[in-house]
């Protein structure tokens, strides 16, 4: 059977398509579940193909919802989309807390199922008692008010992020050091003046390239005030309420809930985890140090420490000077259209795809593209992505990969989305690693989209490992041959690789500083959710000044920004845990040969394609031949 990704609508009929949309998806999953209490399924195969399709219609509606509410231009439909969001949760959350629908799942018998029918048949019963079916009806109660409102306040939290768009404006003359083209894209105004926002695009090369320190202090500062006060109160009621819903279904903590599901496994394990990191990272932390100190102190001798907004600025110093690697020299290789098609040809060739262009799809904003996935030697797709990769008013202000559809074999097409807000010109090699890094959740979403369950669909698999794949798909965007085939400069030049060696060499100098500042990212995460401090900046600071080699820099409020609080909550270790099995998965490619047909094939059949249908551990373990190690990722952080 041939299937057909779903039909968006156009901006004129969005709104009513979108309700319309929602209305059938949640009508439809009522009635199966009524279906499903009424007439129970004596087959336990039966019965978890009928839950696993109650759960696919109430995905696609979270999942549109989700995506839309973040990009669509329109108001009026991302509000739809966000009410559309807590319909989903709400209908989820009761079916969960269900105790007749409980009783169907634990009454099956289990013999005779295969592995994937198993593992699901646990995870269901897993998933009710996590949500408390067991406890009294007013304890269920007062879980299903909890996880409503976590729902509205995860919105709110992005809605103020995304839409609290800061700006700096001062004389043009202060903004030297910037980029020609991004002058040009910047002309001042009728004063002399130009204007800077806290998008992305203008954020980050103010605060690497200006030579103003003032001008770089002051962007620090609106890009570090986002969304506050108005986030602060929030992320206490949020932080408050994980903690109820935790202690409510008997855990210690909201950490320790959401590490049960985890391959950390515990709350507990996860500050062991941030201080193991912290300690290999001081060694090299401190090596950075002194040598970014030993440059500031040329310009203030005096000084005794780095301010944070000087941070990116001398350590871009450093690279120039010390390693002879000019970002603004680097980036005349990195057009943007140039390296989008780059990205598409090197994953098509390491993962045996092409992605065809459908000029005609319906998308949400003339700024995206979608294309059709299809397999080396067919003519058929299998899945769809869509790229939206600039920024604008109303939109996601960060990067992420984005669900349409998981798929589902014979039944549904797996279809993704690339959200990012990336320059129109030229790019940072920051921000062309960020794209393959992305790109590698895309790619996992559509080629785990072809199994029998829609609950292993895609990136279904633990969420300490979802950017294990991601990370390692960045090492595509630092190979020299592989960089030469799409970075060229205007006249057509590739990129030297004696310069993509220095790149190297320069981005090596900064990982203990790096590993340093994530572990202060994960431990504010996981002590705002176990201590829950009254005063939240008091907090920042006390755990930037324990891990982070940079000081708070005064009158800001980072955490009202961080939007990772949302849908990582606790467990933002998760990069760095990540990036241990990402350097383990790595080791077991040919540095010279990064496109080898046996080992990318077999990382793809085995990690990539399967998607939740095992525990992680055991996909690393069939990949590698043995289970995952630290020893990749030690001999990283130690050169």
């Amino acid at each position: 059977m041939t299937l057909s990704p779903l039909a968006l609508p156009g901006p004129d009929d969005a709104l009513a398509w979108v309700q319309t949309y929602a209305a059938d998806g949640l009508a439809t999953a009522r009635r199966l579940v009524d279906e499903l209490r009424a007439t129970p399924p004596a087959d336990t195969r039966d019965a978890l193909r009928r839950w696993d399709e109650i759960n696919r219609q109430l995905g696609n509606v979270a999942a549109l919802g989700s995506l839309l509410s973040n990009v669509h231009p329109q108001e009026d439909v991302r509000t739809s989309c966000e009410e559309a969001e807590v319909e989903v949760d709400r209908l989820a959350t009761s079916l969960r807390q269900d105790r007749a629908l409980f009783d169907v799942f634990a009454g099956l018998d289990p013999v005779g199922l295969d592995d994937q029918a198993a593992r699901l048949l646990d995870k269901v019963l897993a998933d009710f008692r996590r949500a408390g079916v067991d406890r009294d009806d007013a304890t269920r109660a007062r879980l299903a008010e909890i996880n409503e409102r976590l729902t509205a306040l995860d919105q709110e939290f992005g809605r103020n992020t995304r839409d609290d768009v800061r700006s700096v404006t001062a004389p043009a003359a202060r903004f030297a050091g910037l980029p020609e083209d991004w002058l040009e894209a910047h002309p001042a105004d009728e004063h002399g003046d130009v204007t800077a926002t806290t998008d992305y695009p203008d954020s980050v090369p103010v605060r690497m390239f200006a030579h103003d320190a003032d001008l770089r202090h002051d962007m620090s500062v609106a890009f570090l005030t986002r969304g506050y006060p108005q986030n602060e109160p929030l992320l206490h009621e949020l932080f408050a309420l994980r903690h109820e819903l935790a202690t409510l279904v008997g855990y210690a903590d909201w950490a320790s809930y959401d590490a049960d599901v985890k391959m950390i496994g515990s709350g507990p394990a996860i500050p062991e985890f941030i201080d193991r990191i912290s300690a290999a990272a001081t060694e090299p932390m401190e090596r950075d140090l002194a040598v970014l100190m030993e440059r500031y102190r040329q310009d203030r001798p005096d000084a005794t420490e780095i301010p944070g907004s000087d941070a990116s600025y001398y350590q871009e110093v450093v690279r120039r000077e010390q390693y002879d690697v000019d970002a603004q020299q680097v980036r005349r290789y990195f057009d943007f259209a140039k390296v989008r098609q780059g990205l598409l040809d090197v994953t098509g060739r390491l993962f045996g795809l092409s992605y065809v262009e459908v000029a005609d799809a319906p998308v949400w904003h003339e700024d995206v593209t979608a294309y059709d996935v299809v397999e080396a030697g067919s003519d058929e797709p299998f899945a769809r992505i869509y790229l939206d990769l600039h920024p604008r008013e109303g939109k996601y202000k960060h990067a992420a990969q984005f669900t349409l559809t998981d798929g589902v074999a014979g039944r549904q097409l797996p279809e993704g989305v690339l959200v990012c807000n990336f320059a129109r010109g030229l790019m940072e090699h920051d921000h062309v690693v960020t794209l393959f890094h992305e790109f590698g959740h895309l790619v996992h979403h559509v080629l785990g989209g072809r199994g029998e369950w829609a609950r292993f669909s895609g990136v279904a698999t633990e969420w300490d490992f979802v950017e294990a794949p991601s990370q390692m798909l960045e090492e595509w965007a630092w190979d020299a041959d592989i960089l030469a085939t799409f970075a060229t400069d205007a006249s057509g030049t590739p990129i030297p690789a004696d310069l993509v060696a220095r790149m190297r060499a320069a981005d090596d100098y900064g990982k203990g500083i790096y590993a340093r500042v994530q572990m202060f990212y994960a431990s504010m995460s996981y002590w705002f959710h176990t201590s829950r401090p009254d005063d939240l900046t008091a907090a920042m600071r006390e755990l930037q000044a324990r891990y982070s080699p940079f000081p708070y820099v005064e009158g800001t409020h980072m955490f009202a920004s961080f939007g990772h609080l949302g849908g990582y909550s606790s467990a933002y270790y998760t990069y760095m845990w990540s990036l241990v099995i990402a350097k383990d998965l790595f080791s077991a490619f040919d540095p010279d040969n990064l496109f080898d047909p046996e080992v990318a094939g077999r990382y793809r059949d085995r990690v990539l394609a399967p998607g939740g249908a095992q525990d992680a551990a055991d996909l690393v373990a069939d990949f590698l031949g043995r289970p995952y190690s630290f020893d990749a990722f030690a001999a990283w952080l130690a050169r």
